[in-house]
């Protein structure tokens, strides 16, 4: 595909029946925006310039390739998929919630599984936003080619000035806990709080956590027993934007996670210009490698944390080179031509 073609290719994402408005992304959506931002599976249209629906027919207008998310119990995906083939638009799928328990949670009922070896073997190809969905699509679908199913991470507008959230070093403070789930086993929360906790008492670092587990949530954090004036808590939801100028005046984000997920926080961590410690998504393998909890024990991933948070020249030089990092490979621009190439080849199939 000639480089022109990759600088003009967009991509229409079809959540069908989803609860999002459909959305176009002909401009930037800024941090102020009403609309809903460009992360997660909106990040794949955004980066093209493309557009989001809920309906098929809608899509089908667009004409241009379809990337459609597997949801819900996959009935209606299925019904999508159908309609975008018969109107000979090159489709792919994708896994919408692609956590490792997610996608457990999503296969253990047998006529969900049934559709979604049907979707998975009828789409023209597959992508997916961890490794480890990867591999299942390219499982499923034994009897395609296999470059018909790519691993692309989640883009970020790294490259966008108004999505740069970084504050200065001297105004940074402390440790912010990137997770929140207390019910999920692999999110690993509670042992994250225990390691900011005793990582606190060690560097005299304060320690942020959102709680959106009303009392429960407050109890259990009260139960943990903070050193006085050392844990703050948040306990609404705030607009991303808000969100990510809270996360960008810490340190370091820490997080103990083992879901296998895309990696939300770690992205969160990149357009706020500060490190991701611990956790083993996708996007902390690629741009955190040095810092993620892939292959790490909790005592390692401690030692990584206290030395950040002491040394500013060396959280310095971790910024520069996460970011450069993520810049090859989970960019707009960097995911914009990898979605062009993987559709250039999977059309060529079809």
């Amino acid at each position: 595909m000639a480089s022109s073609d990759r600088r003009d290719f967009r991509l229409s994402v079809l959540n069908p029946g989803g609860r999002d408005l459909e959305q176009y992304f002909d401009e930037l959506v800024g941090p102020e925006a009403s609309a809903h931002p460009p992360i997660n599976f909106h990040a794949f249209a955004a980066c093209t310039r493309g557009s989001v629906h809920r309906s098929a027919k809608n899509a089908i207008e667009e004409k241009r390739p379809i990337l459609l998310l597997l949801r819900g119990n996959f009935r209606a995906t299925e019904r999508a998929l159908i309609e975008c083939q018969k109107a000979k638009r090159t489709v792919a799928v994708a896994l919408k919630e692609t956590g490792l328990h997610q996608i457990a949670e999503q296969l253990r009922d047998p006529g969900r599984l049934r559709r979604f070896l049907r979707v998975v073997a009828r789409a023209d190809g597959c992508i997916a936003t961890t490794p480890e969905a990867a591999e299942l699509f390219r499982r499923v679908r034994l009897k395609q080619e296999t470059d018909t199913v790519a691993f692309i991470a989640t883009p970020y507008p790294l490259e966008e000035k108004p999505w740069d959230f970084a504050v200065p070093p001297n105004q940074q403070s402390g440790i912010f806990v990137g997770t929140r789930e207390w019910d999920v086993p692999s999110r690993n929360h509670l042992a994250a709080l225990l390691l900011a906790r005793e990582i606190s008492v060690a560097t005299d670092e304060p320690v942020t956590v959102f709680n959106l587990a009303g009392r429960k949530g407050s109890k259990l954090l009260t139960a943990l027993e903070f050193p006085l004036s050392k844990l703050r808590v948040h306990d609404k939801h705030e607009p991303y934007a808000e969100y990510l100028r809270e996360v960008a005046k810490h340190k370091i984000v820490l997080q103990l996670d083992r879901s296998r997920v895309p990696g939300q926080v770690a992205g969160d961590a990149l357009l706020a210009r500060t490190i991701c410690v611990g956790g083993d998504g996708a996007i902390e393998r690629i741009a955190f490698a040095k810092f993620c909890g892939e292959g790490r024990t909790t005592a390692q991933l401690k030692t990584l944390a206290s030395e950040l948070l002491k040394n500013t020249d060396a959280r310095a030089t971790a910024v520069v080179e996460t970011q450069w990092r993520a810049a090859e490979r989970l960019s707009f621009h960097a995911v914009r031509k990898q979605l062009a190439l993987f559709f250039a080849r999977i059309g060529d199939h079809s």
